[in-house]
């Protein structure tokens, strides 16, 4: 499995706050990544914007080993790419953090009310 905590530009969720939110949105799966928010993938060179406003706005779970919480950066949750911004939250075996992008297609469920998460700015590994 390729590690999902490698090989991207964005934010990392603060590690102060990792605690709180794995309390407040509980894994289902055994591998807890929990980890950042992608803005590009495999381009070591993407300005990363620091100061945003970032909000847990919805989750997604196929039901088959992909949890996801959908973000919303600045009040939008379209990457660049056209993909949707996210913290791939937990997996199960042999499941990638790269499926998250599938599990959110096929839909995700908006929260009742935005939850504030810190992201810092992250560019290299």
């Amino acid at each position: 499995m390729t590690d999902p905590t490698r090989f991207y530009t964005g934010w990392l969720v603060a590690a102060g706050q990792r605690a709180a939110l794995l309390a407040r949105f509980p894994p289902r799966y055994p591998l807890v990544v929990a980890h950042h928010v992608t803005l590009k993938f495999g381009d070591r060179d993407a300005v990363v914007p620091g100061g945003v406003k970032a909000e847990i706005v919805g989750a997604a779970d196929d039901g088959a080993g992909v949890q996801a919480l959908v973000v919303a950066i600045d009040g939008s949750t379209v990457r660049p790419d056209g993909g949707t911004f996210h913290i791939t939250w937990s997996l199960a075996e042999g499941r990638e953090a790269r499926e998250s992008n599938a599990a959110i297609a096929t839909g995700w469920t908006r929260l009742a009310e935005p939850v504030a998460v810190q992201l810092i700015p992250k560019t290299d590994d």
